[in-house]
């Protein structure tokens, strides 16, 4: 009985050796049974566990592909910034300023080109530009609104897709290649502009000159329509919605306006018709 219950724990504890197995001063629990499991733990008790090798090279591939889009963040922050003072400085244009104004508006729109955008876009390679869009979108939305904005206010026409990748061809990513704004940022950019528009017209009716609002409210309503018919970007679609409801409420306040003009402009000053709209430079910003 005795010599029985000797074998029988002589056996648990082989049992309990086979069952754990130390690889570089940890315990893994039990020993693989199969004969591929034990040639893995031999190969683990050597060297690195090839599974283990690959894990760490995606996790520092993954450091390094957050640490880019941390750095694309800041960069689209700065081009936010850089953009929104060109933008006020479009809107402090006067009669008697106009010119040297803008002459000034469109130097520091070059130097927010020359430096932000390029230090963006030189963080681009490949596919890069659509793998973190969503990183660096709002600074290039903000971008394309400033440089139509002061096209706008410049020449009185919508500056195209073509024509502000024009001014990019000095500009190159990671790979050498030029730089360029995406259609959805472009669109999306150009339903920014909207806002600007609208207090332009306001700005032009308080300096008596309605004309201006006019040929103002007749471009957004050309834009209005041709937002509607678009198809929603579905990668967008949430600011395509906020976007398009912001572009509408510019038109109204637009239309209102010119109604205002119209129909009260000869029993009111164009300044105190104006002023019903003054709040309007608060909104969207």
């Amino acid at each position: 009985m005795e010599d029985t219950r000797l074998k029988e724990r002589k056996k648990k504890h082989e049992k309990m050796e086979l069952q754990e197995e130390v690889v570089g001063g940890r315990v893994f629990g039990k020993k693989p049974r199969t004969a591929v499991g034990m040639g893995l733990a031999q190969t683990s008790s050597q060297g690195m566990n090839p599974l283990h090798t690959n894990f760490q090279e995606i996790g520092r591939e993954l450091d390094l592909m957050n640490e880019k889009r941390e750095r694309l963040v800041k960069a689209s922050r700065d081009v936010t910034i850089h953009s929104k003072k060109v933008i006020f400085a479009v809107h402090r244009i006067s009669g008697l300023n106009k010119a040297a104004t803008l002459e000034q508006a469109q130097r520091d729109l070059n130097a927010v080109r020359s430096n932000q955008v390029t230090r963006l876009a030189r963080e681009m390679q490949g596919n890069d530009y659509w793998k973190f869009r969503r990183a660096f979108s709002p600074g290039m939305q903000e971008f394309v609104e400033a440089a139509a904005t002061v096209e706008f206010a410049k020449t009185g026409r919508l500056l195209t897709l073509a024509e502000l990748n024009r001014s990019f061809l000095h500009i190159k990513d990671a790979a050498n290649k030029p730089f360029e704004v995406s259609i959805p940022d472009y669109i999306l950019g150009v339903g920014d502009l909207t806002g600007e528009l609208m207090r332009l017209a306001v700005s032009g009716i308080a300096a008596g000159q309605p004309e201006a609002a006019i040929s103002v409210c007749n471009l957004i309503r050309g834009l209005y329509e041709g937002f509607s018919m678009l198809p929603s970007l579905q990668e967008n679609l949430r600011d395509w919605k906020t976007k398009s409801d912001t572009m509408f409420q510019s038109l109204m306040k637009v239309e209102t306006a010119c109604y205002n003009v119209h129909v009260r402009g000869s029993e009111y000053p164009p300044e105190m018709l104006a002023g019903d709209f003054e709040y309007s430079r608060d909104d969207h910003s």
